[in-house]
């Protein structure tokens, strides 16, 4: 079982400036940050490589930071083979907010980023379908934004909230 230190250094060695940094002292726990447009690259090197072995993707979700006007997505990553786990954090600018889909490196992906996309607005380029999955297709806004602002009417009926 690896440290997320030692998973840090061994994504440094093979991403060089890629990986961006090691958020070691965190409460919950520590996470790495990562460039966006490599999180395809990265994420399938983390499943495949010989003694990492990342199996699992158990969670993907979106954050919202409104003061540095950014979104985020998590993963939260676990090797059931080697029995370690991972945290990776990709920031990017609200208002260019995509990144490349890893669905294809885990198809639980699919769910999870339909989810980030509907809540946040986060795109996700090459997802196989893009497309609202809890609010309904016209809905306005994405309601899990900080600054959202709910809807007064929707389809000609009062929003209650």
């Amino acid at each position: 079982m690896k440290t997320t230190e030692e998973l840090h250094q061994i994504l440094s060695e093979e991403f060089g400036e890629d990986i961006i940094e090691l958020k070691a002292e965190e409460v919950v726990a520590p996470w790495i940050v990562v460039k966006g447009d490599q999180i395809q690259k990265i994420t399938k090197f983390l499943r495949d490589e010989p003694g990492l072995r990342f199996d699992s993707l158990m969670c993907l979700s979106g954050v919202h930071y409104p003061k540095e006007n950014t979104l985020g997505v998590v993963y939260h990553l676990f090797s059931t083979t080697e029995k370690h786990k991972l945290t990776l954090k990709v920031i990017m600018p609200e208002d260019d907010a995509h990144l490349p889909t890893v669905e294809q490196v885990w198809k639980t992906a699919d769910w999870h980023e339909r989810e980030a996309f509907d809540m946040f607005g986060i795109r996700f380029d090459g997802h196989p379908d893009h497309r609202r999955i809890l609010c309904p297709d016209d809905w306005e806004g994405y309601p899990l934004r900080k600054d959202y602002q709910v809807q007064e009417f929707y389809c000609g009926m009062k929003v209650k909230y």
